[in-house]
């Protein structure tokens, strides 16, 4: 892998996490709003890294034995699903969204889950970030001894 691979997988990464955190920072702010349905960012790996993807795209090249097939590895964004859990519900016989018995749903939001998350999150952009840099300082550096 190449500093510029590992530059665009750390980009990647940035963008999939910072989105994580739009997300959690959503949920957060909406704690409190009636019919509110938290969301639920979802993560793919771009490659099958695990060991049963590894064996599969290996047994294409039979005659390359002892050698691992470059993955391109890294996240992609898979979009937000809703949470399927159902927020209390309310008796609120004046509020516009009650219903012909006077009930709202609270919103389903936990803010300790979200904030949680939201910090794994945030070191995940953190490390991808450093990532980045390092690689620009790699490449920095190449460049330098080519002079």
């Amino acid at each position: 892998m190449g500093i510029l691979e590992s530059m665009n997988i750390g980009a990647k990464a940035l963008h999939v996490h910072g989105n994580r955190i739009d997300v959690h920072a959503k949920n957060i702010a909406n704690v409190d709003t009636p019919n509110y349905v938290r969301k639920i960012p979802v993560i793919n790996a771009t490659d099958d890294v695990s060991f049963h993807g590894l064996l599969n795209t290996m047994k294409e090249d039979v005659f390359g034995i002892g050698t691992l097939p470059y993955l391109e590895g890294g996240v992609a964004w898979g979009g937000v699903m809703e949470d399927p859990t159902l927020g209390d519900k309310l008796y609120r016989p004046g509020h516009p969204d009650a219903d012909e018995n006077g009930y709202i749903r609270a919103s389903n939001v936990n803010p300790m889950v979200d904030i949680a998350d939201a910090l794994i999150a945030q070191r995940a952009y953190e490390a991808n970030l450093a990532v980045v840099n390092i690689a620009k300082t790699m490449a920095y550096r190449a460049v330098e001894i080519g002079k």
